[in-house]
């Protein structure tokens, strides 16, 4: 006679949640992580347009875009950071709770970029402001997505976290579609007007954005798993983050796995506007360009996020980087045509590419770890993706461009082989989907102190 399955049925489990309070949840992620991602992407978009000349003038412009990239490095080096710190508080106090205050660091941020005095007017201050500004726009973002993410996966069933987690995911391309509207607007200004005021505009949206996303984010419930673990009352580690790095072989082939859809994005959507505009083509086109590579997205991230609920997070993945090195060298082939729409075309190809490989990520490392560090594992592995695929891919790749000879054989091989590492890392990563996402009590960690119960009488 077989023995009959553990029960792990908990006070709070997922397919008990009332539709509405599901729904508001996933409404909540998308806005804040579209507001996250317009600030954090019309950075990357203003350092390949106008933060080289504004703040980093020189007589080689195309070392002040270099200098220009390597502040939008900084702000991916410092998302790990806000990974760990948010994820620290967010296992041990809640989601809802960190991401209040990521969604304000993010908007006050962008909006004193946007009031920020250039180097001609206070010379080497202007800068380090904004490196520094930089750098907390990067914490916040750090600390954001698996926040949003888990407010999301959590409050799923097991069967459809893929398709909810894409309607969290679309804030990526939102956020991108907003950021560059509202860029191709201000471009559209005589350059006079473009670079004394203009290019500050879009940032000082971010203000308004802010107020309308604390207001959703306010209603949201708490995670109805993390609420399960704390009535369970079960012990958590001191420190999530030291407990995610003791088991180091998930972390890392999530963070091998991540990579190569930050480094495609990274040359597609930032990189691509200083490359294309050095081969002729014109800004406002390029720009136009990216509004139909976006549109992919909005099609391609819910769709492959559901594929990845029927037939695995893993094969979904793996499709998009085996296509992803097969199309390395044609893409750049393409682009270097000089035709607008065979670049259009080549790049939309990629973006569906790089949203195979992107969109089954949310749900593949929420069910990687257990609900006690899973806030800190998920932020820990996508962050650190992040930096090294998209934090220097574009001031590595304008160096390899100038190194080069202006040759876009060093864009592919970026491409090809991170892809090729995500291939290998996938086929070493176990299926996720469907995984229980219950709360359990973790093995051998360092726990805080309880205090020890008080006897009455």
């Amino acid at each position: 006679m077989s023995t009959p399955p553990p029960d792990n049925t908990n006070p709070v489990v997922a397919h008990d949640i009332d539709a509405g309070l599901r729904r508001r949840a996933a409404l909540s992620s998308l806005l804040g992580t579209t507001i996250e991602y317009y600030d954090f992407i019309l950075y990357g978009t203003m350092a390949a347009v106008v933060f080289g000349p504004l703040f980093f003038p020189g007589s080689n412009p195309a070392l002040s875009t270099i200098a220009s990239f390597g502040t939008l490095a900084a702000g991916y080096v410092a998302r790990p950071l806000g990974g760990v710190i948010f994820g620290h508080f967010g296992d041990r106090l809640g989601r809802k709770s960190m991401l209040m205050i990521t969604m304000v660091m993010m908007g006050a941020s962008s909006a004193l970029i946007g009031l920020l005095p250039t180097y001609h007017t206070i010379g080497a201050a202007a800068p380090v402001l904004l490196v520094l500004l930089r750098i907390v726009q990067g914490l916040a973002v750090g600390g954001e997505w698996g926040g949003a993410a888990l407010m999301v996966v959590e409050h799923a069933d097991a069967g459809s976290r893929g398709r909810w987690a894409g309607i969290m995911q679309l804030g990526t391309p939102f956020g991108f579609l907003l950021s560059t509207v509202a860029v191709a607007v201000v471009t559209q200004l005589p350059e006079s007007d473009f670079t004394s005021w203009g290019w500050r505009v879009p940032f000082l949206l971010s203000a308004a954005l802010l107020v309308l996303g604390l207001y959703v984010r306010r209603r949201v419930a708490e995670s109805p798993v993390f609420a399960a673990a704390e009535e369970a009352d079960l012990q958590r580690p001191t420190t999530p983050a030291l407990e995610v790095l003791r088991r180091p072989r998930p972390v890392a082939l999530a963070v091998i796995a991540g990579i190569a859809p930050f480094a495609l994005t990274a040359l597609t959507s930032s990189h691509i506007i200083a490359y294309a505009t050095g081969i002729g083509y014109a800004v406002g086109d390029v720009m136009r360009c990216l509004l139909f590579v976006v549109a992919v997205s909005i099609v391609a991230i819910p769709l492959c996020a559901t594929l990845s609920d029927r037939l695995g997070r893993r094969r979904v993945m793996m499709a998009g980087a085996v296509g992803a090195i097969l199309f390395a060298f044609p893409l750049y082939a393409l682009i270097n045509t000089g035709s607008l729409l065979i670049m259009t075309a080549a790049l939309m190809f990629a973006q569906l590419l790089q949203n195979a490989m992107y969109a089954p990520l949310t749900p593949l490392l929420s069910e990687m770890f257990p609900t006690r560090i899973r806030y800190s594992g998920v932020s820990i592995a996508y962050q650190s993706a992040a930096l090294i695929g998209a934090g220097f891919t574009p001031m590595v790749a304008a160096a390899l461009l100038a190194a080069f000879g202006g040759s876009s054989v060093p864009l592919s091989v970026i491409v090809a082989g991170t892809a090729a590492f995500a291939l290998g890392a996938l086929v070493l990563t176990a299926e996720t989907n469907g995984r229980d996402l219950n709360p359990e009590p973790l093995p051998s960690i360092e726990v805080s102190p309880r205090p020890a119960p008080v006897r009455e009488g």
